[in-house]
């Protein structure tokens, strides 16, 4: 890559970059690099600092995701060394997603009966305060 004005690579971005647009922490992406849930090394400055590509990004916001629908740590790196056998590994990745895809909408039903019994219980007190 080329270097551009401010001696960053020009197409890649800092760990504070990619902080902002995931929503994570610099402490976060840290640890993903150390857990080995980057599906390739960071790059690094000759300053040493991480340089993030675009295909970084997007597979650190796909990580989120199985983090946000409450995939443990050891299945997310599962899946992610599945990732580094590239299509050999198609099926498996493919069978492991289905299963959390299940415990998401399990999830989800509890949620969905949850809510329901929280608007239950408003509707109550609604009732109660305007009669």
């Amino acid at each position: 890559m080329t270097e551009s004005a401010g001696g960053e690579h020009a197409g890649t971005m800092s760990i504070s970059d990619v902080a902002e647009r995931t929503g994570l922490s610099t402490h976060t992406l840290r640890y993903y690099e150390r857990e080995g849930l980057m599906f390739a090394p960071v790059d690094r400055a000759s300053s040493t600092h991480r340089r993030y590509t675009e295909a970084d990004l997007n597979r650190v916001t796909f990580l989120t995701k199985l983090r946000m629908t409450s995939m443990p740590i050891a299945k997310i790196r599962e899946y992610v060394e599945l990732a580094r056998y590239g299509d050999d590994s198609t099926a498996e990745r493919l069978e492991l997603l289905l299963i959390h895809r299940m415990n998401v909408e399990r999830q989800l039903e509890e949620v969905t009966a949850s809510l329901t019994a929280i608007n239950h219980k408003i509707g109550i007190y609604q009732e109660r305060l305007s009669a």
